[in-house]
């Protein structure tokens, strides 16, 4: 086949083919492959040798293995796909190596016009980075490029140079020509078996072994128990392979080359799955170094510095291809990331595997939740219900209703209020019982035990998952500095020394190793102006928030006042204050919700931690900080504040000239306190699950599609109809990370604990919209996002203590709900201490005060008073001894038995509580008894995999050593017994095997 001069270079389907008038170009065939190659005279036989042979090893040209172990080829995309070798999606244009990671980036050219020829004909075949090109004068098919911008040249050259790390690496790479004026350019990676095989035993990623033994149930009646839920829910489990009841487990052990044997490789191509394969090409990435952009170490150094636009792994084809053929991608939508399969488990094994631990452990968790409203939810009815049949039977309710009693209450604002009867309010009293009875302290309690029992049994879980997905004593990964942070560094570093940027880098590189210098890290003398402007950022955007809060206080006092003053309205004024300004607040707290997210992030950034994950949780504190006052801030004010500096009348506090502070419904401030909750509860949920999580990504993606249509360039119809899979996940949106999706379900998890004695319908609430979130997190990471790289990490970190911190909260907030916001503890006073018969009859009328209404001040009497009868006294919603006391309107006996009893419940309750709280802590073990006896029978099980496979590699060995060591025994004494005299003695016989024997 080989011809003295040529060197058969391969021609891969679609690769360009660029012709000299020195070269004789001839197209054969590999009659055993099929391979198209391209026939090239001997001046190019040195210079480049390409390949699409899977063996890395194979010499081509007479090249030694060596240098021809990493092949790059550059493709023309505007070329017709060859039928001898189809299209695939998800491979290099040969079809055999598997794209494992994607750059790309946008390229724009200046001034270019083409020769002769068609476009993209320059490049054919390029190795380690070095562009194959010809530089001859006046070739028929040569393109003169025009010259290109100057940022444009240096990111081409600084791509060059990366690329050529990456080969150095070992990576083989693939990338389209920039044949037209500008566009979008795609470098495909493949990862070949060795430097899968380096870097597994560098990351020390576990992999299964071929020792597989059986994961043992509890006693009999677990394992009965679990057969019959098994039973019972076999039509809510998913149809995934990985999710059947599969009792058998591999034992898993860190990769080594050296222990090759251990492990059950039938197919190297398919030992390790595509979210591995991409996790290290992922982690090559990130510590490749390029020196042309300041030494810039990593991928994501470059994409901040727009060398790079994206860098992503590809997913496993299309979720809605049609056709039977099946792959992880579209097995996830249809059995988790449509609405129709909303009532099935997740597939939590299949998502671990495909989207990596970090996302797998979110939905597990994410599930669990959602699964543990369901009993908070069902106790929530049952005392809502409870509210709903005793209504009837509430005496305080009864005695407010009662048109009889004529409790004449006092004017609410001054001059255009009238006097009023207690009776008118009998709606606002009957609706407080539905949520102010004492089933809710019930409810509180078993709130913040739920809540205790929800994270130790999401520890249980946790600890579960990590000896399933072989989490279990995996080391923490370096991480490597942040872009920003190595920006700051050589800043600093050039500052203080006059020395050039190169002479910098030098000694820097040269002193990398010196972990303790002080030079190339930043100190707090560094740090101390970002920390400055974070304090000082964080207490203005609160303090921003709590002058929201008094805006919206200022609005329903001045909108009350200007209801009252018109007939017409003053029967609504309540009801119409109270709902529009909630509605405010909810509008309010959506707008800072995304003003304080991009604050967060921007105040992050100036503090310039060193890594990832320091960047990750220093954003997730400041965001949670921002987002939980802003949040809570109005619930805060109407349960805790509303109503406690109103005055009495004849002594009112004003806001402004002729504006009293707001005060409570004659029934209580837990009723406003309710609708405040589940308005912006619901509100949250709704607008921010509907508009901004289904709609502003579609906007985006529209916005995209129609750009790039409306973008000068050559277009590509037959490119178009057939896009391959790197061009449609470029079109996805990008991974961003968790922290959005945590911080929605954190904050739920706040209305669900924090307030729940106030709003016991709240986990329904939140239930219902976790079944529709865990869908459509599920389908946006399936359908709407590209793929985010595999991260392996144990727990879902801060995260959880925040919900810890949140839980311990909520004890105290419920607490004060129930002491100070409700009348629970003022009704147990009156009936134990005041009631002359031990019940509530009487309890309306001892807590209102006697006001006289002559000792109102001047000008704020009611004017033209339509009161049926001349009014002597007022009631009043208060403490106070009467005008005929000694000493009038001071705080009576009544009102300090009242406080103490309030405060005296607070501390019983927290107490109490926080007691139940470690005693179910202390119940329920972290580690559940099965995992951890698994555990320990895992290592010992190891051991002795162990001996025995080195013991059947050691009897391995010695087989051919005995073998030959028996050969040459009964060779040399037949060699000796031919040679030896026949009428030799028997001592010489015996003289001769002496000799013999010791020889041997």
């Amino acid at each position: 086949m080989a011809t003295p001069g040529l060197c058969d270079i391969p021609l891969l389907p679609g690769s360009p083919r660029r012709l000299s008038p020195r070269t004789v170009p001839r197209r054969v065939q590999d009659a055993g492959h099929g391979q198209q190659y391209l026939k090239v005279q001997g001046p190019w036989a040195p210079a480049l040798w390409g390949s699409s042979s899977r063996d890395s090893g194979q010499a081509l040209c007479g090249q030694s293995p060596q240098n021809s172990s990493v092949i790059n080829n550059y493709l023309d995309a505007s070329e017709a796909v060859s039928s001898e070798a189809p299209l695939s999606r998800m491979h290099f244009h040969d079809n055999q190596r598997k794209v494992d990671y994607v750059l790309a980036y946008h390229y724009r050219k200046r001034g270019s016009h083409l020769g002769h020829g068609s476009p993209g004909h320059s490049l054919a075949v390029i190795s380690n980075g070095e562009t194959g090109k010809e530089r001859h004068a006046g070739g028929p098919s040569d393109i003169e490029l025009g010259p290109l911008d100057a940022l444009e040249e240096e990111r081409r050259e600084q791509r060059e140079e990366f690329e050529n790390n990456l080969v150095a690496a070992g990576l083989e790479l693939e990338k389209d020509l920039e044949g037209k004026s500008q566009g979008s350019i795609f470098v495909r990676i493949h990862a070949p078996w060795q430097v899968l095989a380096r870097e597994a035993e560098f990351l020390k990623i576990k992999v299964p072994t071929k020792k597989m033994y059986e994961i043992k149930a509890g006693g009999s009646i677990a394992k009965k128990f679990n057969a019959v839920l098994q039973k019972l829910s076999s039509s809510l489990q998913p149809r995934v392979p990985d999710h059947s009841n599969n009792r058998m487990k591999n034992l898993s052990y860190p990769f080594s080359r050296e222990k090759m044997y251990l492990y059950n490789i039938q197919e190297k191509d398919t030992f390790f799955d595509n979210a591995t394969r991409s996790r290290i090409v992922h982690e090559i990435l990130k510590r490749t170094v390029c020196s042309r952009a300041n030494n810039t170490m990593g991928i994501n150094s470059l994409i901040a510095n727009n060398i790079y636009e994206a860098a992503y792994p590809l997913h496993d084809g299309e979720y809605d291809s049609p056709g039977d053929d099946m792959n992880d991608r579209k097995l996830l939508y249809q059995e988790w990331a449509r609405y129709g399969v909303f009532y099935k488990f997740q597939p939590i094994d299949l998502i671990r595997k495909y989207f990596g631990e970090k996302i797998g452990l979110y939905f597990a968790w994410l599930g669990l939740y959602t699964s543990f409203l369901i009993p908070s939810s069902v106790i929530g009815v049952i005392v809502f219900l409870y509210g709903c049949a005793t209504i009837e039977e509430d005496i305080p309710s009864k005695e407010m209703c009662d048109q009889q009693n004529a409790f004449t209450m006092c004017p609410l604002c001054d001059k255009s209020c009238d006097y009023w009867n207690l009776s008118s309010a009998c709606g606002t009293a009957r609706a407080s019982h539905l949520f102010d009875n004492p089933a809710t302290v019930f409810f509180s309690i078993f709130m913040a035990l739920w809540a205790t029992m929800f994270l130790e049994n999401w520890k249980r879980l946790q600890m579960r998952l990590g000896y399933f997905w072989d989490l279990t004593g995996i080391e923490e990964e370096e991480e490597h500095s942040r872009p920003e942070y190595e920006t700051k560094v050589r800043e600093k570093m050039l500052k203080e020394n006059d020395k050039s940027v190169v002479q910098k880098l030098e000694i820097n590189a040269a002193e990398k190793d010196d972990e303790d210098d002080d030079e190339d890290k930043l100190n707090w003398k560094d740090r101390c102006p970002g920390y400055l402007m974070n304090f000082a950022s964080i207490l203005f955007m609160i303090a921003l928030t709590f002058s929201i809060v008094f805006g919206v206080i200022v609005y329903r006092i001045t909108t009350a006042a200007a209801l009252s003053l018109n007939k017409a309205t003053r029967s609504n004024v309540r009801v119409t204050v109270t709902a529009t300004a909630v509605i405010i607040n909810l509008v309010v707290i959506l707008i800072l919700d995304e003003i304080y997210g991009a604050v967060a992030k921007w105040l992050t950034k100036i503090e310039v931690p060193k890594t990832e994950q320091t960047f990750e949780e220093r954003l997730i504190l400041k965001a949670f900080l921002l987002k939980f006052v802003n949040a809570y801030s109005p619930i805060f004010y109407v349960a805790f504040f509303k109503g406690r500096f109103v005055g009495r009348p004849g002594s009112y506090v004003y806001v402004f000239d002729g504006y009293r502070m707001e005060e409570c419904a004659p029934g209580g401030c837990l009723m406003e306190l309710c609708i405040q909750l589940s308005i912006i509860m619901l509100g949250k949920q709704l607008i921010q699950n509907n508009i901004f999580e289904i709609g502003v990504p579609k906007l985006k993606k529209l916005f995209r599609k129609l750009k790039d249509e409306t973008e000068p360039g050559e277009a590509d119809p037959q490119h178009s109809k057939h896009p391959e899979q790197w061009d449609l996940d470029y079109s996805l949106e990008p991974y961003t990370g968790l922290t959005p999706e945590y911080m929605e379900m954190i904050i739920q998890f706040g209305f669900v604990t924090l307030f729940v004695a106030s709003f016991p319908l709240a986990p329904v609430f939140a239930l219902l919209n976790n079944v529709i979130e865990v869908r459509l997190d599920a389908k946006k990471f399936v359908t709407e996002l590209r793929r985010p790289d595999a991260v392996r990490t144990k727990d879902i970190g801060i995260w959880f203590d925040i919900l810890s911190g949140i839980g311990k909260f909520s004890v105290i907030i419920n607490a004060f709900v129930i002491a100070v916001t409700s009348d629970f503890i003022p009704r147990l006073v009156y009936q134990y201490s005041y009631s002359h018969n031990g019940t509530l009859h009487g309890f309306v009328n001892h807590t209102l005060s006697f006001f006289n209404v002559s000792q109102l001040k001047e000008g704020t009497q009611p004017e033209n008073s339509q009161f049926d009868q001349e009014v002597q006294f007022c009631r009043f919603k208060d403490y106070r001894e009467p005008p005929w006391a000694p000493n009038p309107y001071e705080f009576s006996k009544q009102y300090w038995s009242v406080l103490s009893a309030r405060l005296a419940f607070v501390i019983i309750f927290q107490n109490l509580v926080m007691f139940l709280s470690v005693l179910v802590d202390w119940m329920i073990p972290d580690i559940p008894t099965d995992i951890s006896d698994q555990i320990k029978k895992e290592k010992s099980l190891l051991v002795d995999f162990f001996l025995k496979e080195e013991h059947e590699k050691l009897k391995l060995a010695d087989e051919p050593a005995q073998r030959s060591q028996g050969g040459g025994d009964r060779s040399r004494r037949s060699r000796a017994a031919s040679s030896a005299p026949s009428s030799l003695s028997p001592a010489g016989s015996r003289a001769s095997s002496g000799s013999q024997h010791t020889n041997v």
